[in-house]
C-alpha cells in the first residue's frame, strides 16, 4: 500500500511517511547523508581559519601589500555574506526544497571562495573584488547551515537525530584544524604569493569532490510531503528503504496509527514565519534565541581573541597557531563524545547542563587569569576543558532551533537565528577586543569581559531549564505540528483565545446575571471546519477551506 495518497478533494494526504524514515535501522545511506551533508560546516572552520591566518601575509609587499584595514575587512565581509545567503537561501530552502538547496549553496560556496584566489592586485578596484568573492562565498556556506540542517534533520532516524546532528555540527573543528595546518605549510614551505592562494584554493577542491556525492541524494521526503508532492515523496521514501534493504537490513512494518494527515499550506514565507515565532511558539522561540545569541558571543569572545590574548597577556610568539590547534581538538571531541547522551538523558539536562558547566568554568578560569596564576599552556589547558562542554552545548543550540518549528519554516527559522547569533558574536568580537590594550595589558578589563561571558553563557543554561524541550526521539512531526496538519474530525493548528471585544461581552452578561453561550475560542485554520462544543457534542466536518470559526470551549 502507498503511503501517501490523495484522499478527498480537499486534497488532504494520509501518509505514513514520517514514521517509515523513522523507523528505518542506520544504514550505509545515513553514513553517505552525513559525509555528504556535513562537511558544509569543515568548509566553514576552513574558511574562518584560512582567512585568518593569512590575514597578516596579505599585507607584505611581496604578496598583495594591502593596508592592515583591508585585511581585517576580509572577515568581517564573510560574515556579512553568511548572514545574507542564510536569509535568502533559508526562504529558497523551504520552497524550492533541500537537494536543490544544498547543490545551489554549494555552488555558490566555490565560486566565491575559487574567484578569491584570483585576486591580483592592492588597489581599490582589487580590494573591491576580494571583499565581493567573499560574500559570495560566505552567502553559499550561510544558505548551507539552513538547508544542511534541515535536510538531516528530516531524514535521519529520530533516534539517531541528536547525536548525529551535534557531531556533525561539531566537525566545524575539523574543518579549523584542517585550515591551521594547511595554512602554516602553504606560508612557510611555499613562497607566502602563492601560498596564501591555495589556502583559499583548499575549499573547492574539496567541495568540487562532495558535490558529486551529493548528487546522488534523494530530497527530503518530508518536504516533498508538506509541499503536496506525494508520489515523488513515496519514490524518494521508497528508494531510502530499497538501499537499506540491499544492505542485509530487515525493515519493521509501521502501524498505520502513525499516519498523519497533511492539506499542503498555501503560506510559508518570512511573515508565516513571523506569526509562527512570536504568537505559536513564543517560548520556543526565547529558547532557540537564547542558546544561539549565549553561545555565540561565547564563542567569538574567545576564539577571536586567543591569540591576541596568548601573545600579549603570555609573550607567545610565532607558536600561538599549535596553542589553537590544542584549542580546536577539545571543541571537536565534545559534540562527538557528549551527543550520545543528547538522545539517552535527553535534550533539556544535557543543554542546561553543557552550558551551565561551560559558564562556571569560565568564572572560574577568570578568576585564576585575574590572579595571574596561569600560563599559556594552562590558560589553553582551561579553554579546552570549558570549551569541551561549550561545543556540544553550542551544536545542540543549532539542532534546537532544526527541529522545535513546524516543518514548513524550518530552514528559514534557521536563518533567522543563525543571523542574528552571527551579528551578536560579531559585536561581542568589538567588545573584547577593545578590552585588550597591546602596548599596556590590563588583566583587570579582560577579568570582567571573561566574566561577562560567563554570566552569559549560564543565562543560556538557565534559559534551557526553562524553556528546554524534550525532543528526544521523537519524530519531528511529534515536536511541533506542521503547519498543515489535519486530523479527522478536527484541526491541529494551535488555538487562540477569543478576542478581547468577546471577552469583554461575556464578563458583561455574567455581571448582569443573563444567560450566556458557553465561552467560546477561535480556531484559525485551513484544513477543515468545525462547528461544536469541545466536550459532550459531536463534531461536524464540513468542506475543507480557509476559515476562521468558532468552536464552543
Amino acid at each position: 500500500m502507498s503511503s501517501a495518497a490523495l484522499q478527498d478533494t480537499g486534497g488532504v494526504i494520509r501518509s505514513l511517511i514520517p514514521a517509515r524514515i523513522d523507523r528505518l535501522p542506520w544504514s550505509g545511506f545515513h553514513t553517505r547523508l552525513v559525509v555528504a551533508l556535513g562537511v558544509a560546516w569543515i568548509l566553514d572552520g576552513l574558511e574562518i581559519s584560512v582567512a585568518s591566518a593569512i590575514e597578516g601575509a596579505l599585507t607584505k609587499p611581496e604578496v598583495l601589500n594591502f593596508s592592515a584595514n583591508a585585511a581585517a575587512g576580509i572577515a568581517t565581509i564573510y560574515l556579512i555574506g553568511e548572514v545574507i545567503g542564510a536569509l535568502f537561501f533559508g526562504m529558497l530552502a523551504d520552497r524550492w526544497g533541500r537537494r536543490k538547496l544544498f547543490m545551489i549553496t554549494l555552488g555558490v560556496y566555490l565560486v566565491g571562495s575559487g574567484l578569491t584566489a584570483a585576486t591580483a592586485g592592492a588597489g581599490a578596484g582589487w580590494v573591491a573584488f576580494l571583499y565581493a568573492t567573499r560574500i559570495i562565498a560566505g552567502m553559499g556556506i550561510g544558505g548551507e547551515y539552513a538547508a544542511i540542517n534541515s535536510a538531516i534533520d528530516e531524514l535521519i532516524p529520530a533516534r539517531y537525530r541528536g547525536r548525529i546532528d551535534i557531531a556533525v555540527n561539531g566537525t566545524y573543528w575539523a574543518g579549523a584544524i584542517l585550515g591551521t595546518f594547511a595554512t602554516f605549510i602553504f606560508l612557510n614551505a611555499i613562497s607566502p604569493h602563492l601560498g596564501w592562494r591555495l589556502g583559499f584554493l583548499l575549499g573547492p577542491v574539496l567541495a568540487l569532490v562532495i558535490i558529486f556525492v551529493r548528487r546522488n541524494l534523494p530530497e527530503s521526503p518530508r518536504w516533498q510531503l508538506m509541499h503536496g508532492h506525494a508520489e515523488a515523496a513515496e519514490a524518494s521514501i521508497a528508494g531510502i528503504e530499497r538501499e537499506v534493504e540491499q544492505s542485509g537490513r530487515t525493515l519493521e512494518s509501521v502501524d498505520e496509527g502513525r499516519a498523519i494527515e497533511i492539506k499542503p499550506a498555501d503560506r510559508t514565507g518570512y511573515i508565516t514565519l513571523t506569526r509562527v515565532l512570536i504568537r505559536d511558539y513564543f517560548p520556543r522561540s526565547v529558547l532557540g534565541l537564547g542558546l544561539m545569541v549565549t553561545q555565540s558571543f561565547l564563542y567569538n569572545a574567545i576564539f577571536f581573541s586567543y591569540s591576541i590574548v596568548l601573545t600579549v597577556f603570555y609573550h607567545v610568539n610565532g607558536s600561538a597557531a599549535l596553542y589553537g590547534i590544542a584549542f580546536a581538538l577539545g571543541n571537536l571531541i565534545g559534540p562527538f563524545v557528549l551527543g550520545p547522551l543528547f538522545d539517552t538523558i535527553g535534550r533539556k539536562k544535557m543543554i542546561s547542563s553543557s552550558y551551565l558547566i561551560a559558564g562556571f568554568l569560565l568564572g572560574v578560569s577568570a578568576f585564576l587569569f585575574n590572579a595571574h596564576m596561569l600560563n599559556a599552556v594552562t590558560q589553553t589547558l582551561a579553554w579546552v576543558i570549558i570549551f569541551f562542554f561549550a561545543s556540544a552545548g553550542a551544536s545542540a543550540a543549532y539542532l534546537t532551533v532544526s527541529e522545535i518549528f513546524p516543518q514548513e519554516v524550518r530552514a528559514k527559522a534557521i536563518a533567522v537565528f543563525f543571523s542574528i547569533a552571527q551579528i551578536v558574536g560579531a559585536l561581542a568580537t568589538q567588545f573584547y577586543a577593545s578590552l585588550i590594550n597591546k602596548d599596556h595589558p590590563d588583566f583587570g578589563k579582560l577579568f570582567i569581559g571573561y566574566i561577562t561571558g560567563a554570566i552569559i553563557m549560564i543565562i543560556g543554561g538557565i534559559i534551557a531549564l526553562f524553556f528546554g524541550v524534550a525532543a528526544e526521539g521523537k519524530s519531528l512531526e511529534d515536536i511541533a505540528d506542521p503547519l498543515g496538519a489535519v486530523r479527522r474530525g478536527r484541526c491541529q493548528q494551535r488555538s487562540i483565545r477569543r478576542p478581547r471585544r468577546a471577552r469583554r461581552e461575556q464578563r458583561r452578561q455574567r455581571q448582569h446575571r443573563q444567560p450566556h453561550p458557553k465561552p467560546y475560542r477561535i480556531h484559525r485554520s485551513s484544513c477543515c471546519f468545525e462547528t461544536a462544543p469541545l466536550v459532550g457534542a459531536p463534531v461536524v466536518a464540513g468542506a475543507c477551506a480557509a476559515v476562521e470559526h468558532v468552536v464552543p470551549s
